[in-house]
């Protein structure tokens, strides 16, 4: 089934998969059946926070993995790196993730700083290889506000970042941010608690292998090799 990986949002940038399925193949030798992929990638997210310096949140968990896939699902609601913050308002809103869904300003005009605009162009240019990567603030390692600062300055790497500083109904919450981590963190953590909901009550399965629906012909081949 084709779904989000394959996300117009998500081409050629999610990776690391393997390490999902160690945790799932450790957890099923351990009490199988119990805990689905969903919670352990939400809870792997949450602690990769964590020990990158951000804060830590509880969890709730719970959650069921889907049946179904549908690529046109994911790009329906995965923003777009080219989007403004226009189009990045009207999708939360849509999932109830906004307080307001208050008509905006359209703003198009990212006004990245002209010397980092070829700094990008020279990391990424038109034609060129195409699963090169760079990290998406300063400090790609660490979990802190330097991104909201790099908005401040004209340093954001995809135009949906840097919309949110030119666009008026964001552009305090950016200069906040940048001053205050811990206001980001907290903003940062009830956030990714509401995103987990967002599923909530729909129908699913504890899949065996996060890689194929339960009952599935890949199911039962991985079952028989292993």
């Amino acid at each position: 089934m084709a779904g989000e990986k394959l996300a117009l949002a998500n081409i050629n940038s999610l990776r690391s998969f393997e390490v999902i399925d160690k945790i799932k193949a450790e957890l099923e030798q351990s009490c199988p059946g119990v805990v689905s992929c969903a919670d352990i990638v939400i809870m792997a997210a949450r602690d990769a926070v964590s020990l990158t310096g951000g804060p830590r949140w509880e969890v709730k968990l719970g959650r069921l993995d889907g049946l179904t896939a549908s690529r046109a699902d994911s790009d329906a609601i995965m923003p777009s790196p080219r989007a403004n913050a226009t189009t990045l308002i009207d999708l939360f809103a849509k999932l109830k993730l906004l307080y307001d869904d208050q008509t905006v300003a359209r703003q198009q005009d990212a006004a990245i700083e002209p010397q980092f605009r070829e700094e990008l162009m020279r990391l990424c240019p038109v034609n060129g290889y195409q699963n090169v990567t760079g990290g998406l603030d300063s400090t790609p390692v660490v979990f802190d506000n330097l991104y909201f600062k790099d908005l401040v300055v004209g340093k954001g790497v995809l135009n949906s970042d840097q919309t949110l500083y030119t666009s008026p109904e964001t552009k305090a919450y950016v200069e906040e941010f940048s001053r205050d981590e811990e206001a980001f963190f907290q903003a940062f953590a009830e956030g990714m608690i509401k995103l987990g909901d967002l599923q909530s009550g729909q129908p699913g399965e504890v899949r065996r292998n996060c890689r194929v629906v339960n009952g599935s012909p890949a199911a039962a081949m991985n079952n028989y090799q292993n």
